[in-house]
């Protein structure tokens, strides 16, 4: 009895030795969504725009019976070397909210007191902010600046309010949807042409703040072609 058991601890005892990569495999993947479209990195998420939601996942792979692996995501910033945040989960997700790089690192441990081993690290970049509000639109239903919103350049806005009044201060509307915008009308009517003004409040991610104001144009006999009927 006594060398059966002398020769299970040895087993474990070699198990809890062997390299993580002997035990498994793993392909840490960063999982996202870009203007509806799915995508998928392991290495690297460059110049992407906040909020970013991303989803880690281990993908383990030809684990040897009886395993069970020990799972520790890193999230380290760039420039320092403790985590900000440390995830136990096979898999994971966080909304990315800060502009900057953070490494987000993958280790393994099959328990006991050895050190977890690093599998790979995947570095995510969030860009700075920008946002710019145009000073005109053309709301004359042909398809081409029909509705008044903010530049398409704007990147990691992770507040946005938007407000449009007349010359009398009148509020005739609001959105809080960066992509969203005003289409002219007010209460389901087309408001005349002419100048009104947008108020916007709003945060970057690199925080930013963000508080314009200014005229905005209603052409209502506006071509593509910048013809002026």
């Amino acid at each position: 009895m006594n060398v059966m058991r002398t020769k299970l601890i040895m087993a474990v005892v070699m198990v809890m030795m062997m390299p993580v990569a002997m035990l498994a495999d793993f392909t840490p993947t960063a999982y996202y969504t870009v203007d509806g479209e799915q995508r998928e990195e392991t290495e690297a998420i460059d110049d992407a725009q906040a909020p970013l939601r991303v989803t880690f996942r281990a993908n383990p792979s030809n684990i040897d019976s009886g395993i069970v692996p020990s799972y520790e995501w890193r999230f380290v910033k760039d420039g320092s070397r403790d985590a900000y945040i440390v995830r136990y989960e096979e898999e994971t997700a966080f909304e990315f909210m800060e502009s900057g790089t953070t490494n987000v690192s993958l280790y393994v441990s099959y328990g006991g007191d050895e050190e977890p081993e690093l599998i790979s690290t995947i570095r995510i970049s969030i860009s700075t902010s920008i946002l710019e509000m145009p000073n005109a639109f053309s709301p004359n239903g042909d398809g081409v600046n029909d509705i008044y919103k903010a530049k398409d350049t704007h990147k990691s806005i992770v507040e946005f309010k938007a407000y449009i009044f007349n010359r009398w201060g009148q509020k005739l509307y609001e959105w809080s949807d960066i992509n969203g915008g005003w289409d002219g009308t007010y209460h389901g009517s087309p408001v005349k042409a002419g100048v009104y003004y947008v108020l916007v409040k709003a945060k970057g991610a690199d925080g930013r703040e963000y508080n314009i104001k200014r005229d905005v144009n209603v052409l209502r006999d506006y071509t593509e072609e910048g013809e002026s009927f």
